[in-house]
């Protein structure tokens, strides 16, 4: 039996990532008539494929489920008319346009336009028994989830903005915050460090780490946690009704390492107010870009400002286009 041939395939956009904002910018691309290519990469769906309720997408009176929500959105591109690839991006060259990218199946795709919604993965302790109840108690979102801790107990790992600012978000809904640091001071904003402290449903755990994660099946629920005093070595069992890890996100940019610009924080930087990066006809959408919100409402919106973006590109090329040939 032969080995497979490789293809090389030219198209108008390629859009790489099929979170929502991946989705969105092939809607929109789709019927703009543009014909786009959207290949999902090693995470087809996104973050929200592990998301169980989802409560703050707009258009839902009841929780959806994202995995769900995300098959809804792969099925609405096809039926516009995008083509979806299962495959994964190895390589990309934005030296000149059309721009090569190369997929690992080996096939070679020449594109005028690209819009990367490749995303970024919250930065986890790696604990089995984090990993065992995530989704079910273990969380990385506090606004993604924090609704479904009124009046309970919970712990945030972490002692950068995020972590203040997700416990700062909790203590709307849970009857008592304790976050988990460390050392033995935050590396929070102080104005954010001055309001943590003065919240009386907030306390801080020094010199600490979260050693496990307790929980129990029939439903799957986390119960409580160990803490790990980093001092003394000693073990501490509370209880506890969510786990929120709170130490950061990181964007999934290897592929555009030293081509575009990023941002201090490691995102890649757009013009104000736009999705176009620092090489023109290259768009970011989503959360590879958005290092302040990190919702998916608001990468639905940056996907479809990006195919509007690229539409409009390709456009106000095509009149040069003509007079060259």
């Amino acid at each position: 039996m032969s080995a497979p041939t490789s293809a090389t395939n030219h198209v108008k956009v390629l859009i790489i990532g099929s979170g929502p904002a991946g989705y969105t910018a092939a809607v929109y691309a789709a019927r703009a008539m543009l014909e786009p290519v959207l290949i999902q990469g090693i995470q087809p769906g996104g973050q929200l494929t592990i998301t169980t309720d989802v409560e703050n997408y707009p258009g839902f009176a009841d929780p959806i489920q994202g995995p769900w929500l995300m098959e809804q959105m792969q099925a609405q591109a096809e039926k516009m008319g995008t083509r979806i690839v299962t495959d994964i991006v190895t390589k990309a060259d934005f030296a000149s346009r059309p721009f090569r990218l190369e997929t690992d199946s080996g096939d070679v795709w020449i594109a005028e336009t690209v819009i990367l919604a490749t995303g970024a993965q919250a930065r986890w302790l790696d604990l089995p028994s984090e990993q065992a109840y995530r989704g079910h108690g273990v969380s990385a979102c506090a606004t993604c989830d924090g609704f479904f801790y009124r009046g309970k107990e919970v712990f945030v790992v972490g002692g950068g903005n995020t972590a203040v600012e997700e416990a700062l978000f909790l203590t709307n809904f849970a009857a008592k915050v304790t976050v988990v640091h460390r050392r033995d001071s935050f590396r929070a904003e102080r104005i954010l460090q001055e309001r943590l402290f003065a919240h009386p449903k907030v306390e801080v755990v020094w010199n600490a780490a979260l050693h496990e994660v307790k929980g129990q099946d029939e439903p799957t629920k986390v119960t409580g946690v160990v803490l790990k005093d980093l001092n003394t070595g000693a073990l501490t069992e509370r209880p506890a009704d969510g786990v929120f890890i709170a130490i950061g996100h990181a964007p999934a940019t290897d592929l555009v390492q030293g081509q575009l610009k990023l941002k201090p924080s490691g995102y890649i930087w757009t013009v104000p107010s736009s999705t176009q990066t620092s090489v023109e006809g290259v768009f970011a959408a989503g959360d590879v870009a958005d290092d302040v919100f990190r919702q998916a409402v608001t990468a639905a919106g940056m996907g479809c400002m990006a195919a509007l973006e690229a539409e409009r590109f390709l456009a106000a090329r095509e009149p040069l286009a003509q007079a060259a040939e």
